[in-house]
């Protein structure tokens, strides 16, 4: 969704609303996502990975190019949710497609691609929809849809031949209750931590960044989708660094550096006064993340462990991601219309100290290679 970022929030104040009203437009996409992540498993389930990962791809694709056609707010703000619905179906069918097709052995590999395409698309997308804004604000949703058509055609295509779309079979692999989860700190504390990371990062990010550089400080409107996608290639430069030191240092120590940088990066964006200040600060927010987001994903993984089903789980460390989306855009937009842009962004970085306080009591996760165990015991 990168391409629609910069111009999502001001196509919504062309409407005569406010900074609240665009960032609902951001929040109701991941309230859709929110709601339908249990359905999206359960059809998984039921049809297969491919039939529903073809199916949210093209419902997505539908939703773009309707928003494109949207006449007021409320037909874009009903056309922006619908796709929050596909989001979560491909979303889930192509995590579940990712782990049936790779080997145990080529899994992190895989997954590594996975992460990067998307990076690729967080760096690129803005940029182009920075360009097309200038003569649009319609055509990058417009190029979105077709993208995501084209892209459908392709998952079809090929895996056409696929057994993939019949349902699951019976498996006695066990399943790590939530119940055994949330009574680990670690767990808590990873929640609180990725709660704060949707809420900065798939929230405000999105809903007040490309207004704050047009309105506060009187960039134009291409320079959104560059701030945006400076904050992707922060993200991007220290992912793999932050992955080697979290296997070695332990997950705890980076969890903690990545909260304190973002937060402290964030919440300091509302305070510049110049496009290449603000720039700065918007690499080292990505950084932040950078180094948060591998640390933390491997400690849920180190708690759930190699040797059992953790959907549930991670079902829910995703909505706790999904709920900061939500939540963000709508407090600090209201926060930016009622008291100031400073005001949003100051609480958006505090989110980070939640997760910073419950870290700091947490248990570290990671495995002692000598003890030969993989499960975490981080009870409270």
């Amino acid at each position: 969704m990168g391409i629609v970022a910069p111009a999502l929030p001001a196509f919504a104040t062309s409407f005569d609303v406010g900074v609240t009203a665009a960032g609902f437009i951001v929040s109701a996409f991941a309230m859709m996502r929110l709601l339908f992540a249990p359905l999206s498993g359960r059809l998984v389930s039921a049809a297969g990975e491919r039939t529903i990962y073809v199916i949210g791809i093209t419902i997505v694709g539908i939703s773009s190019t309707a928003c494109a056609f949207a006449d007021s707010y409320w037909q874009l703000l009903v056309f922006r949710a619908l796709g929050g619905i596909g989001s979560t179906m491909f979303t889930v069918s192509g995590v579940g497609l990712l782990i049936r097709l790779s080997p145990p052995h080529l899994r992190g590999r895989a997954s590594g691609v996975w992460a990067t395409s998307f990076l690729l698309g967080n760096v690129s997308g803005p940029i182009v929809g920075g360009v097309m804004v200038g003569y649009s604000l319609r055509l990058p949703f417009v190029t979105y849809g077709v993208a995501l058509f084209a892209a459908a055609f392709l998952g079809w295509f090929m895996l056409r031949k696929s057994t993939l779309a019949a349902p699951l079979g019976d498996d006695a692999t066990p399943s790590m209750p939530l119940g055994e989860a949330m009574r680990m700190r670690s767990y808590v504390a990873s929640l609180l931590s990725n709660f704060g990371n949707g809420w900065a990062v798939f929230g405000v990010r999105i809903a007040l960044v490309p207004l704050f550089v047009v309105e506060a400080l009187k960039a134009p409107q291409s320079m959104s989708g560059i701030a945006l996608s400076v904050f992707a290639v922060g993200n991007a430069g220290v992912l793999l660094l932050s992955g080697r030191m979290t296997d070695r240092h332990g997950r705890k120590p980076m969890v903690l550096i990545g909260l304190v940088v973002s937060g402290v990066a964030t919440a300091s964006l509302g305070f510049t006064t110049s496009v290449p200040v603000f720039l700065v600060a918007s690499l080292v927010a990505g950084m932040g993340a950078g180094v948060l987001n591998p640390a933390q994903n491997a400690a849920v993984a180190d708690i759930i462990g190699g040797n059992r089903r953790g959907g549930t789980v991670l079902a829910t460390f995703q909505q706790a991601a999904d709920l900061g989306a939500i939540l963000g855009p709508l407090i600090a937009g209201v926060l930016a219309d009622t008291v100031s842009y400073q005001a949003a962004f100051l609480v958006t970085g505090a989110t980070a100290a939640l997760g910073l306080l419950a870290w700091v009591r947490a248990p570290e996760t990671r495995p002692h290679p000598e003890s030969g165990t993989e499960h975490v015991r981080a009870a409270a």
